[in-house]
């Protein structure tokens, strides 16, 4: 049992934010069937990425570039409250399981697609990826360089569980008046809307933080500390007092805003005197604001994230606590077309 027991979900997405998204609704019970092309959704070369995103779901390979198959996937939508695609902009319609086609068969159901640009406006075909996204929603810095592989799609991850978000607000409004919804949910435009929620910062002319004790700090041995102090005179006392700052440990906000440069290089020069350790150490004593960089790996392994149930012995967990019905667990990937002749109530 869970949150969204009783929720069927029909999955036509693949690779990263629409498989991500309708995970995030499974591990809160919905039932996911993933709808594949023949050969299986591409990502399943990646398995180690693929089962990461897939768990908790049911699979059936279907051909919607066939009568037959294109007929099985509207029998499937017509006992689902959810269709989700991320088809580029016009596929779903060409191949007959568009907006219009789907709510022939189910006129409650709640219809998202999701899509780098959403289905219609000046970018609609316009083709990308993460990167583009950010860039177009003003989400990089301007001295921003190439992202490796491994940096967090931001995007992608964004764009995902807002769609979350808006499929099980619509399924609420759906359930009560029996109308359904079409979500149209772009990736550029969630980053567009998180980049507007934050006033324009002025032109930088040095690489301190908003504020100072606000940023990245780089340690002795070479590694790299956060210090998180906005407004806080408590926080800020507390920063001084573990770096030996005793002289500017009471200097006020306002202050501390007008001297951001030369405060926040006192801070910076004291933390490059300490190993990292030691400089987590003494700031952690004084109830300062301060964290690792961690890697991927180190986070996996940290304590906090197993106590929440985000990392669960070494894999994927649930992002949200609840307490009367709980996520479920990490649990199997389906196979491909495993769940061809299985009945949807099973």
């Amino acid at each position: 049992m869970g949150l969204l027991d009783g929720l069927r979900v029909l999955d036509l997405t693949t690779w990263r934010p629409g498989p991500y998204a309708t995970q995030l609704l499974a591990q809160l019970g919905a039932d996911v069937i993933k709808v594949e092309p023949p050969g299986g959704e591409p990502m399943r070369a990646f398995r180690s990425h693929f089962d990461l995103l897939n768990q908790h779901k049911r699979s059936v390979a279907l051909d919607l570039k066939t009568q037959d198959g294109r007929a099985r996937c509207l029998e499937l939508a017509a006992g689902a409250e959810v269709f989700v695609e991320g088809f580029r902009p016009g596929v779903a319609e060409r191949l007959g399981v568009g907006h219009a086609d789907v709510r022939k068969a189910n006129p409650a159901l709640v219809y998202c697609s999701l899509s780098g640009y959403g289905a219609e406006g000046p970018l609609a075909n316009t083709p990308g990826h993460d990167v583009n996204y950010r860039a177009y929603a003003g989400a990089l810095p301007p001295d921003a360089v190439s992202p490796a592989a491994d940096d967090l799609p931001v995007a992608d991850m964004a764009a995902a569980t807002m769609a979350a978000f808006a499929i099980t607000a619509a399924v609420l409004h759906a359930r009560t008046t029996g109308i359904g919804e079409r979500v149209d949910l772009g990736m550029a435009d969630v980053l567009a809307n998180w980049v507007a929620t934050v006033p324009e910062a002025a032109t930088r002319t040095h690489r301190a933080g908003p504020v100072a004790g606000y940023g990245v700090y780089r340690t002795a041995d070479d590694r790299r500390i956060t210090l998180g102090v906005v407004s806080e005179d408590r926080l800020w006392t507390a920063v001084c007092h573990a770096l030996d700052l005793d002289d500017i440990a009471h200097v006020p906000f306002v202050e501390r805003v007008k001297q951001v440069r030369d405060l926040d290089k006192r801070i910076a020069q004291a933390i490059g005197e300490l190993d990292a350790d030691e400089a987590l150490r003494r700031l952690s004593a004084e109830g300062a604001p301060v964290a690792p960089v961690l890697g991927r790996a180190e986070m996996m392994a940290h304590p906090h994230f197993a106590a929440r149930g985000v990392v669960v012995d070494g894999t994927v967990g649930s992002p949200v606590r609840t307490t009367v019905t709980p996520p479920s667990p990490p649990g199997r990937t389906p196979e491909l077309d495993e769940h061809r002749d299985q009945s949807w109530d099973a």
